[in-house]
């Protein structure tokens, strides 16, 4: 089932400012919060589709490759690299707006807010760099990199915090000409998550986590661009205390080919080609990203000329088609005659059908610039 769109899943138009992105998520995530709708399956899937929808919309870098390129931006999965999302996630990004609503000193409780529970921490991204042959980027590959990343060690026990007695939050009582203020704060023993280290191997840092070798695939949709970045859900650090890992960010590198040059999802070559060919025509053989393929070269072709072979270029990340490949015939004068050439094109020089004598089917370089951009 194809994915909805962020701006239609929010209600918000693509012109929307960050400030209407962020009342609108608010609205849906209070009406659809699991606390108001308990056991309403619907109504929890609704609140995860609008967590990640401001998950994207909500970050102006995001939101840029997310009006660029769609749900492709960021992997099979949208927003969150196909990993999905649990309660963890949405409610780890809440602090910005709902301020102290959700995981706090009041509102909703049941999943780490004013009812008193504790919040796992999130464990931080990791960022690798992939380089890609175009052939990777035509065809969609796999690939299998080494990351080292930070895991839950073996032998580790908690116990629950002794400052916070396992709910995560320290309240203070602070008196006022208004009279008592109560506030409430994550417990600065244990970070908000409740619980402390009980017992830990030796070598396991504090957090209880070792850094381990791990071999992770990768599956990168074709058509994706140099400078893209995709997602795996959960290939991070792990969290502290037995929190979320956090995500591995991949950006693309291209690798530049020997012969094509990328454009967009179209490609362009420049092909020399013969004196006697572009008068009396032929064929040429030309590189293509599947192999080779050769194209006719029609008698009395002028040099610039544009040949498009559709279909040959590269396919969109979105999946809206494919690019063609531009052939740009050059006609190649020689630099060094010997007495014999020379010879023969001074007697070609006299005469009259080897003069210039542009018609009006003949196009400048503007024209042909034109045709080759499609306008």
């Amino acid at each position: 089932m194809a994915k909805r769109d962020f701006y239609d899943i929010l209600g918000v138009g693509k012109s929307a400012s960050q400030d209407e992105i962020k009342k609108a998520y608010r609205k849906l995530a209070i009406k659809y919060h699991p606390d108001k709708n308990p056991d309403d399956a619907e109504a929890e899937a609704k609140f995860k589709e609008a967590a990640e929808a401001y998950e994207v919309l909500g970050n102006p870098e995001k939101r840029q490759k997310y009006d660029q390129f769609g749900h492709q931006a960021f992997g099979a999965g949208g927003g969150f690299g196909g990993g999905g999302m649990n309660m963890d996630d949405i409610f780890s990004h809440f602090g910005d707006i709902f301020g102290g609503a959700f995981g706090g000193g009041g509102g909703f409780g049941g999943f780490g807010g004013g009812g008193g529970g504790s919040r796992h921490q999130r464990g931080s991204n990791l960022r690798v760099r992939v380089k890609l042959t175009l052939e990777d980027i035509a065809h969609g590959v796999e690939k299998k990199i080494k990351i080292r990343r930070a895991t839950a060690a073996d032998g580790v026990s908690y116990k629950t915090c002794s400052t916070c007695h396992g709910s995560g939050q320290v309240q203070r009582v602070q008196n006022t000409i208004l009279g008592q203020m109560r506030t409430a704060s994550a417990c600065p023993t244990c970070h908000g998550t409740g619980k402390t280290i009980d017992k830990k191997p030796a070598g396991v840092g504090a957090d209880g986590l070792e850094r381990k070798e791990e071999t992770v695939s990768i599956k990168i949709p074709a058509g994706v661009v140099d400078g893209m970045q995709l997602r795996v859900s959960g290939k991070g650090n792990a969290g502290p205390m037995g929190g979320p890992a956090g995500d591995l960010m991949v950006l693309i590198e291209e690798e530049e080919h020997p012969t094509l040059k990328r454009d967009g999802n179209n490609l362009h070559f420049d092909m020399y080609i013969t004196f006697p060919t572009a008068a009396m025509g032929g064929s040429v053989e030309i590189p293509t990203i599947t192999g080779k393929a050769r194209v006719k070269v029609d008698a009395g072709t002028q040099s610039g000329k544009v040949l498009r072979l559709k279909g040959k270029g590269l396919p969109s990340v979105e999946g809206y088609g494919t690019g063609d490949l531009l052939v740009h015939l050059n006609v190649w004068t020689p630099k060094n005659l010997s007495s014999e050439e020379k010879k023969i094109l001074e007697q070609l020089q006299n005469s009259d059908n080897f003069q210039p004598h542009p018609g009006k089917n003949e196009k400048g370089f503007f024209e042909r610039v034109k045709d080759m951009f499609g306008q």
